[in-house]
């Protein structure tokens, strides 16, 4: 009796929107109490309509009625929250619109607890005792609070559905096993879940998988952006420094220009002022003596001018005649600047499409696969040229520096720290990274490969030769046969031969092939690996005079 008691104040002393004890209650016109700030928040949703109802008894309200605080009710809830109140009992949370209802509660049904299978039915805790107690209950499946129990239930026989037909892909009930789905593929419901649920189980882990899988992969864009950022900020500081010291070097041969031409020309100065004080004081002495002649030449006394003519001065010697130079006497050094300027620009112009060609190349892609054909290997082709500076005296460098030939006569290059002096060998001028396809035309036995820029340039072939150490990668061709070679391990390689080899360079990632190039396009080895430099593009010539290889012009 006391706890319908309590029971029934609760009910009393709740908000009907919120189920909760009332808050700052207030009543409708039609003597009905709610929380002011619930009552508020649905009148509100009602603003468009012009007239207000109450929630419990629908009644309507034009206009909105002024609600005030309910004094006597705010003071009976706080007295019933200091019985001890604070929270309604767990067999009295009521089902609101979005929850499952006890179906055995009778008035405001309370919230389910479970659902059962076998009963198709949904019970509150209270009224779920059964299934926990007694022992023909127990074998019942119980599962969340559901919705769609009916969805179990034949709409033709109104039987529980445990049975699957296959053929129709279907629930069935045992009585459609015995009509129109007699003689087809049955399983029960359980088996059938079974069989779906491996399924389920295997279609996961592929999804898992992939998730793994997609997971690596944002993973390495992660640190392929904090490359590119390491990356991109060191060549911005190292390209700055550098332009900061050739600024320097500018303005200082700027300053040297300028100082030797003020030295000259103060100098120069000095020497004609010199001389114009001569032809002036020359000049003051002419007058002199030509005011005296004049004098003389007006003496009408006869005597007297033949008596003073023999007492004046002799004239001096003139001043030898004064070399004028031409006023545009410090024009070859204009001319000598300008020629360095133009040089500079040559060389700045001829640099930078390297500079924008390899600073501009930012691969950020997830690895591709390789192309399938010749026509797309093509897309990645770009234009690669052979450095000077690297290449071995006894290699003659032609076809615009792509093309290079052992010759017997050493060439006239001039010394450089980057060329090799014992293997015949020379570097491309373009560091590869991205993605590049390249094709080398051979006559006789050469090695086509990928080198470090740091690769050593002395010494002997396991020192500096392709493929004879860990900085760089070779495809050897002689003798009609093809060997791989890097870190001095060789790897026998099996292919038509070919005057053509091609190579394919994925970068970022690893990836390293070389292809036998004729009609077709033969793989003749792959390299998987991880670069941690740009590349370049190798060739060695071996001992064979007129042998050559040349970088194949493509587009």
């Amino acid at each position: 009796m006391a706890q319908k008691e309590v029971q029934l104040n609760w009910e009393t002393f709740s908000c009907s929107i919120c189920l909760d004890l009332l808050k700052d209650p207030v009543t409708t016109p039609c003597g009905h109490s709610y929380c002011m700030n619930c009552i508020k928040s649905h009148w509100d949703e009602e603003d468009r309509k012009y007239s207000y109802s109450c929630p419990q008894c629908r009644k309507t309200f034009t206009p909105r009625p002024v609600l005030l605080k309910s004094t006597m009710l705010a003071d009976l809830v706080e007295e019933l929250k200091k019985t001890g109140l604070q929270a309604a009992p767990a067999d009295h949370c009521y089902a609101g619109a979005e929850d499952v209802a006890c179906d055995v509660c009778t008035g405001r049904k309370l919230k389910a607890h479970k659902s059962c299978l076998q009963c198709l039915a949904s019970y509150c805790e209270k009224h779920l005792q059964l299934h926990y107690e007694s022992a023909p209950f127990k074998k019942h499946k119980l599962v969340e609070p559901s919705k769609k129990l009916q969805e179990n239930v034949c709409s033709r026989h109104d039987e529980v559905m445990k049975i699957f037909c296959r053929t129709d892909q279907q629930l069935i009930c045992y009585l459609c096993l015995m009509e129109e789905h007699k003689g087809h593929d049955i399983v029960s419901a359980a088996a059938e879940r079974a069989e779906r649920q491996r399924e389920l189980e295997g279609s996961r882990q592929t999804i898992q998988q992939r998730i793994q899988d997609r997971e690596k992969d944002v993973k390495l864009l992660q640190q392929q952006a904090e490359a590119i950022d390491l990356s991109a900020d060191k060549a911005v500081e190292d390209s700055k420094k550098i332009f900061t010291e050739l600024i320097r070097l500018l303005e200082k041969r700027s300053s040297d220009v300028k100082q030797q031409v003020r030295s000259q020309q103060k100098s120069e100065v000095s020497r004609v002022k010199e001389l114009q004080e001569k032809l002036e004081q020359e000049i003051t002495e002419l007058k002199r003596k030509d005011a005296e002649l004049e004098k003389l030449s007006h003496t009408e006394d006869l005597n007297q001018f033949l008596h003073n003519y023999p007492s004046l001065s002799p004239l001096s010697q003139s001043t030898s005649s004064i070399p004028i130079r031409p006023l545009s006497c410090f024009e070859n050094v204009t001319a000598a600047v300008s020629e360095v300027r133009d040089k500079l620009q040559d060389v700045l112009r001829e640099k930078w499409t390297n500079v924008s060609m390899t600073g501009t190349e930012v691969d950020v892609l997830l690895p591709q696969p390789e192309p399938k054909t010749r026509a797309g290997f093509l897309k990645y082709s770009r234009e690669i040229t052979l450095d000077p500076n690297t290449a071995h005296t006894r290699l003659l460098l032609s076809e615009e520096n792509r093309k290079a030939t052992l010759m017997r006569q050493r060439q006239s290059y001039s010394s450089h720290p980057d060329r090799f002096t014992k293997m015949y060998q020379v570097l491309s001028r373009e560091s590869l990274t991205g993605r590049w396809y390249w094709e080398v035309e051979r006559n006789r036995e050469v090695s086509v490969a990928v080198a470090y820029k740091n690769i050593r340039r002395a010494g002997g072939s396991g020192e500096c030769g392709f493929g004879f150490n860990d900085k760089s990668w070779a495809l050897h061709c002689y003798n009609n046969k093809y060997i791989f070679l890097s870190n001095n391990v060789q790897t026998p390689v099996s292919g038509p031969w070919s005057s053509r080899v091609g190579v394919y360079l994925d970068h970022s990632a690893g990836i390293l092939s070389f292809y036998s190039v004729s009609e077709t396009m033969t793989l003749l080895h792959r390299v998987q690996t991880t670069f941690t430099q740009p590349l370049y593009a190798g060739l060695m010539v071996y001992c064979s005079y007129g042998a050559s290889a040349e970088l194949c012009k493509l587009k």
